[in-house]
This record gives C-alpha cells, structure tokens and sequence, in this order.
C-alpha cells in the first residue's frame, strides 16, 4: 500500500524537531503496529514495515508454533497467536516449535487510523529520541560551567532554559541561600549530573559547588585556562565566604595578584556572580602545616602541633585572635579544614603553651624515674624531642651522639636503661593480666619471687623498701644477688606495682 502521506509526516517531524528520520518512521510502524492490533481486538503478533523511500508499506501477523497439548489435540491454547506445528508445516516445512511463522495481512489505512493512537505513539518515539540526543549532547559536558535563564521557579528550586528545548534543574539545596532570583534572570551553574528520567532528561545544575567556583575563576583568569596558574582546590560557605588555594607555575607570575585582578575587579566579577560571597585567594604550599598557616589567613598562628596517625592539626594563635582564627560560627577554620585536608583544632597559644610545659614536665619526671637519671639529662632528652622511652631505647645510636651533651658512653647506658624499661613493662603487663595485684600492701619481704637470703643480700646493699627495690635497674639487682634477668625483672616489676596504680588513679 503506498502512502505519500507517510513521506510528508517523516519530514515535518525530521525537520521541526531535528530528529532523525529514521526514528520517525520506527514511529509510524509503531503506530501502524498498535492499529491493527486494535482491529483484530486481542493480543496478536503484528509487524508493519514502511520502505522508507516510497512510503509503502505492508504488514504481517505472526503465530508461535507450538507442540500438541495432550489435553486439545487438535486446538491449541491461544489461537489467536499460536499454531500447530504439524499445521505450520503445510506452507513452512521447516518450521520448528518455539518459531514464529508470519502471514500478511490486510493493512490498515494510514489516513483512517486512529488519530490519537497514532499522534501519541508518534510524539512519544520523537520525545524519547530528543531526550537520548540531550542526554547524548550535555553527558560530555558533565563537570562544565553552563549558562541559561532563569525559566521558572518552583519551591525554592529553579528550572534553567539553556536553549534548544533544553533546560536543567538546581535542586533548592544547590541554590545559595538566600539568593535572589527572577524569570530571565541569566544565571551560571555546574553541571554535576545527567540522567534520563521518566519525566524526561535532567540536566542537574549546582550553585553551592566549589567546582563552580573554580570554574569561574578559570574563566576569568587567562593564566588559570594557559596554565601557568593551578588551581589546587577550594571550599565554600555558599552565598558568604570562600577560599580558593592556587599555585604559580612561573616564577615571574603572582598567582593572588593574577586572580585579584587589577583593582580587584577578576575576583569581583566572581563575587557577583555567587551572591556577593567574599573570596580569599590562597597559596598553596607542598608544606601541610605552611599550606594550614596560609589557608588559616588572615589569623596569623604562633604554632602547630601535627597528630599524623589523627591527620589533624592543633593550631595554636594568641588570645587576641582566637575569635578571628575561627571565624563567626566556625566558619574559617571550617573552610580551612576542607582546603585542606586536615582537621584542624584551634586552641589558646598562651593555654596551649601551659599545656606544652606541663606535657614536657611529665615526660620529664618520667624519664627521671624509668631510667633513673637526673633531672638535667631528661630535660636534655625532652628538649630535642623524645616522649617516649621506646625512643630513647631504638633510635639509632647516631643520632644521639649529635646531641653536643651526650657522648657513646652516655647514649650506649641510655639505651640499655631504656630496653630494661620495656622489658620490665611488657613482663609486668603480662603479670597483672594473669596475676591481677590484690588489695594487700605488698613490702619487701612479701614480694613474690622474694626469698630470705636474697632479702639479706639486698638489706646489705642498701635496698630497705619496696621503693629501693623498685628503683633498682635488673643490671643493679643482677649485681648485688646472682640472680638471672626474667627474675630480676619480675622483681622489680613487682615493687613498682603501686607506681603504675598511682599512675592510674590520677
């Protein structure tokens, strides 16, 4: 059946609506399909092809070959749509169960079918080939400034008309507070997704990302777009404050005075855009705690102490700029954290130095009394950085001796101190676990592993109480008794009990 009414719906939809051709006349065959399934009133196979040059086309109904149902013999279950086998062979002698024969049918007449029937099919195949073509064009681009207008505003989230039939969505939390918007405003946004949805394709915009504000600034800095200008990240509060951290991969270029622009006017152009938000433009430094001191600007810091195990940061300012480190809510130490990287905890210098002293004092005092050495040397070990007697006992001997105070004779008896310490923890540890220590008071005589004649050897040396026991090295004890090192440790371990239940207890 030829149709020239065919040709001309092809072309008007081709051409209004840039869809190929090819989807318009899937279209027809659709409708043309739906039609005659309508004519027969039942579930029947139907197939309609168009030749595509002259607009004629033909149609066909197919039936699934079955095998005999021992029930119906000679009907089948749904002979609308199913033959017999032993019957499809008559005309296909190579027919198999499972096939689908085809017969051709009477067509509907295209200019009688029904008009909704077939507009609908029609413009929805037209509708899901112009959304694959708009998610097709905007996928790529996933990550791009784009611009539009403002189209409509619904509860806070607003529809943006990019052109072409196009438009995107920026959700109410993508917006920045408090912004004003009205229809026709131009606007800019990042495009962070797109998806093809039932409703359609949805181009999702954001305006609280801080890729758009990257994206801005490249924009309206030339040197960023060139590449002597990198940018290496950026955090925002939305509508208020930003930071941007930038670097300079030539030396003749200031890359804050490249992105403030001339009478600030390159950072201003970005301030307009996002609502009046105030941006500092950062230098990057391959130093975390450089890169932390800029990033905390304008607070200037006094000091930093680096947790690395906590990847944080205490950051110690005067007690004048407390209140400008952190900023109104905790908004520039917030946005420092995450241009940075690390969590940063902003504390009181003057507090943060008593804090320092007190920590030192306790390190001290506890190098005094495990190692048994005089205050002067702990304060020697504390001031060149050491905290813990594992560092004393397994830092290499080198560098020690650049210590200018400490020669190979004081390092060498440091060191051993410091094994007999831990050897004297970890089998003390051990003790407690398998023997927890009972509310008795523990003396000299009643120490486990104690006898009378070692009692008498340490009472002729000098050792009276458990504290002397306590304070001795296992080398002092293996010289005053004959006694072997796992011993000698017990015992020591054992009269310094109520050191580590003090300890505890404050």
């Amino acid at each position: 059946m030829a149709n020239k009414e065919i040709l001309l719906v092809v072309d008007v939809f081709s051409n209004e609506r840039e869809i190929d051709k090819e989807i318009v006349f899937q279209a027809i065959e659709s409708a043309l399909e739906a039609a005659t399934i309508k004519r027969y009133n039942g579930n029947v196979k139907v197939r309609v092809a168009v030749d595509r040059r002259t607009g004629d086309y033909v149609t066909h109904r197919g039936w699934e070959v079955v095998a005999p149902n021992p029930d119906l013999p000679r009907d089948v279950e749904f002979p609308l749509n199913q033959i017999l086998l032993e019957v499809a062979q008559f005309d296909n002698p190579d027919a198999k169960i499972g096939d689908v024969v085809w017969e051709e049918v009477e067509s509907v007449d295209f200019g009688r079918i029904a008009a909704q029937t077939a507009k609908q099919v029609i413009i929805q195949k037209v509708r899901d080939a112009e959304r694959n073509k708009i998610v097709e064009a905007y996928k790529a681009r996933v990550g791009e400034l784009i611009t539009g207008t403002v189209k409509r505003i619904e509860k806070g989230a607003v529809y943006m008309d990019l052109g072409g039939h196009v438009e995107a969505y920026i959700a109410k939390e993508d917006m920045i507070p408090r912004e004003s918007m009205r229809l026709g405003d131009r606007i800019r946004g990042y495009l962070k997704d797109v998806r093809l949805e039932n409703k359609g394709p949805q181009l999702f915009v954001s305006r609280t990302a801080p890729e758009l504000l990257t994206a801005l600034f490249r924009l309206e800095v030339p040197e960023i777009s060139d590449g002597s200008i990198e940018i290496m990240g950026a955090a925002r509060d939305p509508g208020s404050r930003a930071k941007l951290a930038v670097k300079s991969n030539d030396p003749r270029l200031d890359a804050v005075g490249s992105c403030v622009g001339m009478r600030g006017a390159r950072v201003q152009s970005v301030t307009n855009e996002l609502a009046g938000e105030r941006v500092d433009i950062i230098i990057w430094n391959p130093s975390d705690a450089q890169f932390v001191i800029n990033a905390m600007s304008p607070a200037e810091i006094q000091s930093i102490v680096i947790d690395e195990d906590k990847h944080s940061m205490d950051v110690a300012v005067a007690s004048a700029s407390l209140s400008q480190a952190i900023g109104r809510g905790g908004q520039n130490v917030r946005l420092a954290s995450q241009l940075t990287g690390w969590e940063l905890n902003v504390i009181d210098a003057s507090k943060a130095e008593e804090s320092s002293e007190a920590a030192a004092n306790k390190t001290k005092q506890l190098f005094i009394d495990l190692l048994d050495i005089d205050e002067e040397i702990a304060a020697i070990l504390v001031e060149v950085g050491f905290n813990t007697i594992e560092e004393i006992a397994y830092v290499p001997a080198n560098e020690m001796l650049e210590i200018e105070e400490f020669d190979e004779e004081i390092v060498e008896e440091l060191r051993n101190r410091a094994k007999d310490a831990l050897l004297i923890s970890a089998i003390a540890a051990e003790e407690i676990i398998e023997n927890p220590p009972e509310e008795v008071e523990i003396t000299l005589s009643n120490v486990e592993g104690m006898d009378s004649g070692l009692e008498e050897k340490l009472n002729a040396n000098g050792v009276l109480t458990l504290d002397d026991l306590a304070e001795l090295s296992i080398e002092d004890l293996q010289n005053i008794a004959n006694v072997d090192e796992d011993r000698a440790a017990k015992l020591i371990m054992k009269a310094r009990e109520p050191w580590f239940a003090d300890a505890k207890s404050a």
